[in-house]
């Protein structure tokens, strides 16, 4: 074997890593420095912040007596609080935070009970933060459609009817009256499926029909991690132009054959962009993967997929929303993937979706890689993604995740008493048995699911 042709492999899988520890490594910080900062606003006191656990490279103790480290194995991360026998928050005060006997009040386990379950629930909260600031923040930095709806670029296609100029405002398609651009889905499914349309603009203040592409061509606007079209080597803005040697133009017409294919080997003719202009033509062949996928009603539908996501002939100028919007559209985005990520769960228990959806970090690290190559806006929003799917799984009332300790604070609020510690002991163990056989079985996903 020629070592040479390994290199594309390692460089890879080194992309991949890499993109996967910055994204993971932002979400852990961001997670436990919301343990860190809800805690010292409380009175408590914290020995140790750690991102990444093992051998420490790096450490720095600031003048609240707080040490900051680095460690060597980048999965994960801790506050230690003063008092803690560890770094879950489990387990007596050490007798130098004791005050007559009992623990002291700025440590975790003689701060009020207020106190402990708000730095508890901090880290999770956190994470929703980060994952709506960057949702507004995408939404601030893509801008929202112009009103009424003007053309800012025209997308390359092969052999292009050049009708369309960027600054011309669309009145209408095929006589058909154009809606804003949130209800351009609704409205070209009701347009004539033809390769060449007439399009109503407004250009220079005067009236005119040029003729364009339709407006919804089989266009690559987005790539799904791990799918077969990102396994094929299909790249953001090929076209497709034939599949099996049939001829497309609609991306609808697309949607159709994948779906029919149940599952057998598609050959698609792939137009793709050069620096010239000219374009160049390959064949790439892949088969559909069953996929499920979330509906906006709730619940999943199971379709045959390769993965890509689609865009229009042209794209809109845009402009910036205001405020209020972008913070809607953030808490929006949020609640979501929240939902989403729940009805999941709840459907591959009672088996009405692939168990297989639940992947692990072996996957998490292939869709970072994914996310990343797709550019920094595509990674950002993997990274918010992510964020939001830990906190939601800090908060599974199960022992050793945050959801845990706030069910012990709350027996704590109902009782008041602490569950004793022979109680605590089997309960964490319980935990990290099941902890661990879920990232067994995940990993076991990522290793033979499709």
């Amino acid at each position: 074997m020629d070592i040479a042709t390994l290199i594309p492999t390692f460089g890879s899988a080194a992309y991949t890593i890499a993109a996967f520890i910055v994204a993971l490594s932002i979400i852990v910080a961001i997670h436990e420095y919301g343990h860190y900062i809800v805690g010292r606003w409380s009175g408590i006191h914290a020995d140790v912040f750690s991102l990444g656990f093992g051998p420490v490279l790096f450490k720095r103790t600031d003048k609240r007596g707080t040490q900051w480290q680095i460690a060597a194995l980048p999965f994960g991360g801790y506050v230690k609080f003063a008092g803690d026998a560890n770094a879950a928050s489990v387990g007596k005060a050490a007798a130098a935070d004791t005050e007559d006997g009992k623990p002291a009040r700025n440590t975790m386990h003689g701060a009020p009970l207020w106190a402990r379950a708000a730095t508890v629930a901090a880290g999770p909260v956190f994470n929703f933060i980060l994952s709506f600031l960057i949702f507004a923040a995408v939404l601030l930095f893509r801008g929202v459609a112009s009103d009424p709806l003007t053309i800012d670029e025209v997308r390359p296609l092969p052999n292009a009817v050049e009708g369309l100029q960027p600054g011309d405002r669309l009145l209408s398609i095929a006589g058909i009256e154009t809606p804003p651009l949130e209800e351009m889905n609704g409205y070209i499914a009701s347009l004539p499926v033809e390769p060449v349309l007439d399009y109503e603009i407004l250009r220079g203040g005067a009236e005119r029909v040029v003729q364009g592409a339709y407006p919804e061509p089989p266009l690559v606007g987005g790539i799904t991690p791990q799918s077969a079209a990102l396994d094929a080597g299909i790249e953001r803005g090929d076209v497709i132009t034939a599949i099996n040697g049939r001829e497309i133009f609609a991306f609808s017409q697309l949607r159709e054959a994948v779906g029919a294919s149940d599952g057998q080997p598609l050959d698609l003719t792939i137009w793709r962009p050069t620096e010239d202009g000219q374009g160049e033509e390959l064949t790439l062949t892949m088969a559909p993967k069953r996929m499920d996928l979330p509906l906006p009603e709730g619940g999943f539908e199971t379709r045959w997929l390769i993965g890509i996501s689609g865009g229009l002939y042209f794209s809109p100028r845009t402009v910036t929303p205001g405020p209020f919007e972008a913070v809607s559209y953030g808490v929006e985005q949020t609640v979501y993937i929240v939902r989403s990520s729940l009805s999941g769960l709840y459907n591959m228990a009672v088996g009405a979706i692939s168990s297989c959806n639940l992947r692990g970090p072996i996957g998490i690290a292939q869709t970072s890689g994914a996310m990343a190559s797709q550019g920094a806006t595509s990674f950002v929003w993997f990274i918010a993604v992510l964020s939001t799917a830990v906190g939601l799984l800090n908060l599974f009332p199960i022992p050793v995740l945050d959801g845990g300790h706030l069910v012990f604070h709350a027996y704590e609020a109902v009782r008041g008493k602490p569950p004793g510690d022979w109680a605590l002991n089997v309960l964490m163990a319980i935990g990290l048995a099941l902890l661990g056989t879920l990232m067994l079985f995940a990993i076991f996903n990522d290793l033979f699911c499709p």
